[in-house]
Formats: C-alpha cells, structure tokens, sequence
C-alpha cells in the first residue's frame, strides 16, 4: 500500500472500486434481488412513470425547466356529497399548480369504485386559471378503470387540432406556437353512485418530461433500477470470471512444468487448440442453440479460459523456478509433489499474477455486456448490457433519448477505468522494471 501510494492513478483507481463496491452493496441492500426483478419486469407499478423521461439534473444542467410528474389524490380532495333517494352525487375536485415552461407528456385519470353493486356515472370538466370550462366527457366507472386524457380524439378536435395534454394547459387563441398557461388547473369529477357507502378513488397523473436521477424507458421503467443492479451483477461476474481463470490457468501451468512428460504435451496441445477458437462466437452458439442464463455463461467463460494463452506465460515462467536449488531442497526433505506445486512453484509468481488478475476484470465486464447488447443475456436480470439492447431496439439514439445509451456505457467505462489503472500500477510496483516507465 505504501508503494501504491506514490501512484495517482492507483489512488484513481481504489477510489473508483471502492464506489462501485459502495454501490453495489447499497443496492443489494435497498433493492432486494426478488423485488428488482418484479421492478424490471414493467407492469402496472410504473403506471405512475412517464415513458422515455430524461434524467432530471441532466435537464436542468442545460438550463431547462421540464415538467416533472404531478400525481392528484381524492385522499387530498376536499370531496362535497349530496345524497339522495338511490345514492349520493359526487364532487371531487383534483386541483393542482402548473408552473413549468413545458407541457406534459400525457395526461391520465385512474379511476377505481370497488363494493359497487351498479357502476357509478362520472362527468369530467375540466376548470383552467382564466375561468374557462372545458367538458371532458362521461364515463362509466368500473372496478379499476383509466381514463386516457391524452388520446381522446373528439376532445384533441374541440381544442383545435391540439393534443389534449397541450391545448388544456395552453395559453387560448394564440396564434404562434402553444404557450403554457400556468396557474391552478382543476379536474371536476362529477359523479353519482348507487351505494350509500362504497367511494370513489381517483388519481389524476400529468406526466412528466423528466424522470429521476437516470430517466426512464419505454415501458416506464426507471433506469435507475437496471443501472444499480447492473453494478453488482458486472462486478460479480468479472470477478468470478477472473478469479476461475487465472487460478485455475496457473494451477494447470504449474502440474504440467512439475510432471513434464505426457502430461505437460497434453497440456500444451490443448491450449494451443483452444486458443485458435473465438470465445465470443462460442458464447453467442451457446446462448443462442441452449440457454443464455449468466451463470451458464461464466461456467462456459472459465471453462474456455483455462486452457488460455496464460499457460503459455506461466510455463514459461516457471520453467526456470522448477530447477531453483529450493525445489532440490524440498525434494531431499521429503516433500511430496503436491506441496512442491502448491507451495513453491505457485507462490513465486503470484506477484506476476495479481496485476494481470485486476487488470482481467474488466474485460469480462465487457463480455458479459456485449453479450447482452447482442440479446443473449440473462433474461431474467437487469443489466448495463440489458439496457443498451433496449435502447438499441427502441433506436434511442435516433430518437434523442442519449442518455439512455451514455449511463450505461459510461458505466462500463468508469468500471475499466477503475480496475486498468489500479492494474497498471500494481504491475509497476510488482515489476521494478517498469518503474521507471
């Protein structure tokens, strides 16, 4: 630790893991595994989400001011009840202050009436800051119904070829582009039930333009939740991936200088064929003819990286240890060849080992996103590489939904940053030789 001091870019890259290691132990912790599936998995928790939302700071670092969500409650409404013979009439007013420059991205009423035996009638009337009174309809209420504001065709031909959720804030007969209207805007559910004890429930949503600290997707999902439980799952699987390859390569290095013979041919021809295959179009056979489970993956990944090129370094760095006067020693003492491998050959090239170790991490971080990217991964997980195959599905980038594909990425190279340049510098204190460089 002493030495990795004198190096800034150790210092970097200490910092940037121990981030990374912070993160993913808080998202483990605030995030259950079970519950950040059914997050990820869409459906009507993010009913209350915009869809494709920029981050919220990344707006208004470049000095806009876009709507976020506003959600109004009945739970907040001050409600007034008129009985009468049959049932009671209804006056729920959803009020709320609308003081952005930019208008929504949709408008949604949520409506719910459980424990009616008839279903209730409602009448929508919309109230704007100037006094104006725009009729939005009438519907039935059933058990759980939503009204979609935004897509009413018959209202978007009363507001003058506007889409609802612009010309009900809009400021009236402009005739250059819509201008919002700020001011308190009520929603008037007028309803009457045909019970004397079951309620209404009504949640009106104006979503918004910007989403959070890392926007949202097309299925309303929050960023936020793949990119944390991106972090865990990455640095999980490099490490894994690391740690089975190098130990295992080194191991096999090491019988194969200690036993020669057949043993160390065969290790050697072995290698050299599994070197000539490609490591990616192997995983994408894998994912594509059997399974893409991430954990298939990393058995196929160490399995493929044992016989790797290392063995050909590590031979040839023990080669010269094997005739070291000590192995004589420990020979003549008795010791058997278990003890000689583990104790004697291994041990004096861990040095050269743990940089190339840290230094591994990130490349299969990598692999595992680009398996991703190309749709082989793990189905079930939220991931860095999840994340940019949808956006590349969705053509995100076309669409001017970047930070869709820069979190992530960034992500990705933040996470190599961190490792390569720790590794680099472990290999200099490890390595007097490189000192000087």
């Amino acid at each position: 630790m002493r030495e990795l001091r004198r190096y800034p870019s150790a210092i970097l890259g200490m910092v940037v893991i121990a981030l990374l290691v912070g993160l993913s132990l808080y998202t483990v912790i605030s995030i259950p595994y079970p519950q950040a599936l059914e997050l990820w998995r869409g459906g009507d928790q993010w009913r209350m989400t915009p869809a494709n939302a920029e981050p919220v700071w990344l707006d208004r670092l470049t000095g806009g001011r876009e709507p976020t969500t506003i959600t109004v409650s009945s739970d907040d409404a001050d409600i007034e009840e008129q009985p009468f013979e049959g049932g009671r009439r209804l006056r729920i007013p959803l009020t709320f202050e609308y003081d952005y420059e930019g208008f929504p991205s949709e408008i949604n009423l949520f409506l719910r009436a459980e424990g009616h035996e008839q279903r209730p009638f409602a009448r929508l009337l919309w109230e704007t800051p100037d006094g104006r009174e725009i009729s939005l309809g009438g519907y039935r209420i059933g058990r759980e119904d939503r009204v979609s504001i935004s897509q009413d065709r018959t209202l978007e031909r009363r507001l003058g070829g506007m889409v609802p959720h612009v010309g009900l804030l809009a400021e009236p007969e402009t005739q250059q582009a819509p201008q919002v209207q700020p001011g308190r805007y009520t929603l008037m559910l007028d309803a009457v039930v045909f019970d004397e004890q079951a309620d209404i429930e009504a949640n009106l949503v104006l979503y918004g333009r910007v989403h959070g600290i890392a926007g949202t997707d097309h299925q309303r999902r929050d960023l936020s939740v793949a990119l944390m439980w991106g972090t865990p799952v990455a640095l999980a699987f490099g490490l894994l991936a690391a740690v089975g390859t190098t130990v295992t390569t080194l191991i096999v290095a090491a019988v194969g200088v200690w036993y020669r013979g057949w043993i160390d041919a065969a290790i050697q021809r072995l290698t050299e064929v599994n070197m000539i295959l490609p490591l990616l179009p192997v995983l994408v056979m894998v994912g594509t003819l059997y399974s893409t489970s991430i954990w298939l993956m990393l058995g196929v990944v160490v399995l493929l990286g044992i016989f790797s090129a290392g063995i050909k370094m590590y031979r040839a760095m023990l080669l010269p240890i094997r005739e070291a006067p000590y192995i004589e020693a420990a020979q003549a003492y008795g010791a058997g060849n278990l003890r000689i491998v583990m104790r004697y050959l291994i041990p004096r090239i861990l040095p050269v080992l743990i940089p190339t170790f840290v230094t591994l991490i990130p490349t299969f971080v990598f692999l595992e996103a680009s398996l991703a990217l190309l749709g082989l991964g793990d189905p079930v997980l939220p991931t860095w590489g999840k994340v940019l195959n949808d956006a590349q599905a969705q053509s995100a980038l076309y669409n001017g939904y970047y930070y869709w594909v820069l979190e992530p990425a960034a992500l990705l190279m933040l996470t190599g940053l961190g490792f390569a340049t720790l590794g680099f510098a472990l290999d200099r204190v490890f390595n007097p030789r490189l000192r000087s460089l």
